[in-house]
């Protein structure tokens, strides 16, 4: 796998866990899609953290040179995509994504091993 590739992925990973997004999933879909190469999953508490976490996303991804091609569903916020041509981010309330299960959808897809710096502060005892 591309070195820019993954460090794209890992900061992505690592800007859902900074803004306390949670059961993130990064799949590898490049065989078995056309639309994209990856998918990464991940959840927020409610409607209002999910469009939090996506503003947060599409800032800190700018940083580095990437701009959505498209975003859709930051009106309501239970399920966000956010098209990132390589790779499309998924981002949802608990209850839509257990309801739509896109995992499964997708479930030949490889799991990619995200590096994700926890602080001490994060770790519980």
């Amino acid at each position: 796998m591309n070195t820019d590739v993954l460090a794209d992925l890992n900061k992505v990973a690592q800007a859902i866990y900074d803004k306390k997004g949670f059961n993130i999933l990064v799949l590898d879909v490049h065989e078995i899609s056309t639309m994209t190469d990856f998918f990464i999953i991940a959840e927020g508490n409610v409607d209002r953290h999910v469009r939090a976490i996506s503003l947060y996303l599409q800032d800190e991804l700018i940083k580095f040179g990437h701009r959505p091609v498209h975003v859709e569903g930051d009106q309501d916020g239970e399920w966000i995509v956010m098209d990132y041509v390589d790779f499309i981010i998924h981002l949802f309330i608990p209850e839509l994504r257990e309801k739509y299960a896109i995992e499964e959808l997708w479930k030949k897809g490889k799991i990619i091993d995200v590096k994700i710096e926890i602080s001490p502060l994060d770790q519980k005892s």
